[in-house]
């Protein structure tokens, strides 16, 4: 199996995972994260581990490998997939997240590949959307550049995977968070400052709207969703959620409570951290996917933000 983006929080997981499984696994990285190997660092000595170089925006090098290796199975989760660092760099994202993958397919149509390939969407598709819960038929309404190239990447995999048949498979994500997150997320700004404000390093935490809506699950789960529908013989696209809405007050207020402390102590609004583009409240029903391969989130909310406050203590 190859792995793109294998040092990245759904990346690891995913390595993890496949390593428990029995695969032989193929890590992609990329010169900006050869000292970022952090989430993979217990999985490196692991003898059916096998870290490759390569860059997405150099499709070639992907191509050679896949040659080389022979996978049966690719997961994709190589990505610009910041919504905020989408608009600086918009070409970029598009490169990445479109086109990219665009080339890898025309490879495996080329070549005749018969191989099983994973690439994750996300909700951000779905963006300023009018319904409550959003399904796979829901109407596809972006409002960032990020949702666009997902919803681009949408229809790419959906060209690919009718007309020429390839084994292409989706996933919709929802927000999804784990103590690999990056820090640039709201969640771990959220549980890395409460923690340094528990051991007296800093003295506020400042966000912007926490009123807002949103559908948070646990990376590891829904990684495996994605292994278990990859073993569907017929591919698709799924929603994968959590079940549940939290709105960022929620979230803070369970972090702070976790540590003993209350939030509202030190908690600070600052309008510049408020989006101008605000999608809906997005909140995903995974229905499909329990009924095609028996996905159930197990992790709540709750017990998200004790693995990773815990985890954040513990470093």
């Amino acid at each position: 199996v190859l792995v793109l983006g294998c040092t990245g929080q759904d990346g690891s997981y995913c390595a993890e995972l496949l390593l428990d499984k029995g695969y032989k696994v193929y890590g992609l990285i990329r010169k900006t994260a050869t000292d970022n190997t952090r989430n993979i660092q217990h999985i490196l000595k692991n003898k059916n581990f096998v870290l490759s170089k390569g860059d997405l925006i150099d499709v070639n090098s992907i191509n050679s490998l896949i040659l080389k290796i022979k996978p049966t199975e690719i997961y994709n989760f190589a990505d610009q997939d910041h919504v905020g660092w989408s608009s600086i760099i918009p070409e970029y994202s598009f490169l990445v997240t479109v086109i990219s993958n665009m080339k890898i397919f025309e490879f495996i149509k080329e070549n005749n590949l018969n191989i099983k390939y994973f690439v994750p969407l996300s909700s951000n598709i779905f963006g300023a959307s009018n319904q409550f819960k959003q399904n796979e038929n829901s109407k596809l309404n972006p409002t960032s550049i990020y949702g666009i190239a997902k919803t681009t990447l949408y229809h790419v995999c959906n060209y690919y995977r009718t007309v020429h048949k390839l084994k292409i498979f989706n996933s919709i994500y929802y927000n999804h968070e784990s103590p690999r997150r990056s820090k640039e997320y709201v969640t771990q700004k959220i549980v890395k400052t409460a923690c340094a404000i528990k051991y007296n390093k800093v003295k506020k935490l400042e966000l912007g709207d926490i009123n807002i809506k949103i559908d948070w699950g646990y990376a590891k789960e829904y990684v495996e969703a994605a292994w278990k529908m990859m073993r569907l013989k017929k591919p698709d696209v799924f929603i994968i959620s959590s079940g549940r809405l939290t709105t960022v007050k929620e979230f803070c207020k369970m972090v702070f409570e976790h540590l003993n402390l209350d939030y509202k102590k030190y908690l600070k609004i600052n309008k510049k951290f408020i989006r101008k583009n605000k999608t809906s409240n997005l909140f995903g029903d995974y229905s499909k996917a329990k009924k095609m391969f028996n996905y159930k989130p197990k992790t709540n909310i709750k017990k998200l933000i004790k693995i990773m406050v815990d985890n954040e203590i513990k470093q």
